[in-house]
Formats: structure tokens, sequence, C-alpha cells
């Protein structure tokens, strides 16, 4: 079982308490009406889904009932962190375009869940 650390709660919790509500970070179009029909079905439907670090969004509905971020590794499952709604993660994957070296510190550090509390995957 996993367990799951709750930034606003500020606990471990068990997963069955929380529901994954998708891709975090994903901004939406400014005036959705003035973009072709493939954007705004882009924008709908299309999300990155990549093999390793990814930004999700998850819901603690049976706790604070509030929404939160989590970066979790998709290839092990393993959640490196969470961190509040309008925090900036702390945990980011390496891309072509911004090397690990040269990417910016984050405003406000999200909370990196320590290795001996991130529970088993069993």
């Amino acid at each position: 079982m996993h367990h799951i650390y709750c930034p606003y709660c500020e606990e471990m919790r068990e997963e069955e308490e929380y529901s994954y509500t998708g891709e975090a970070h994903i901004e939406r179009p400014k005036d959705p009406a003035s973009i072709a029909d493939e954007a705004w079905g882009d924008y709908l439907f299309f999300r990155a889904n990549p093999r390793g670090i990814h930004h999700e969004m998850w819901y603690h509905a049976a706790g604070c009932r509030r929404y939160f971020n989590a970066t979790r590794d998709t290839h092990s499952y393993q959640i490196h962190e969470t961190y509040k709604m309008g925090e900036l993660p702390a945990v980011t994957a390496p891309t072509k375009a911004a090397p690990a070296k040269d990417k910016a510190k984050p405003k406000t550090k999200a909370k990196v869940i320590p290795e001996e509390q991130q529970g088993d995957a069993s």
C-alpha cells in the first residue's frame, strides 16, 4: 500500500483517501473562443504522459478535501514530493530545452518526502 503526504493536513495518509485528477500545471487558453478547434481539442484531450518524472494533481477526498500537486516517477510509481496548489515543484526532469544545471529554482519550495517515509509499492 502506498502512503501519500498531504501538504495541507501535513501527514502521511493511505492512497485510498486520494483521487488522481490529472496532469498538473496545464494552462487554460486565455480566450478559448478565439483559438482553432484543433488547439482546443489538444488542450482538452492531449497530455504529456511521460515515462519518468511527472507532475500530477491529486484530491484528498477522505481528508481535507483540497487539491494539491505531486511529483511522481511513472516508471517506479515513487512519489518524490507533494506541494500545495500555486507552488512550483522542487523535483523536475531534465529536458533538451532546459538542462538540469540551467533550470531556475522554484519560488516556493515543495515538501520533498524522505525515502524512508515514502512507503513501499506492494
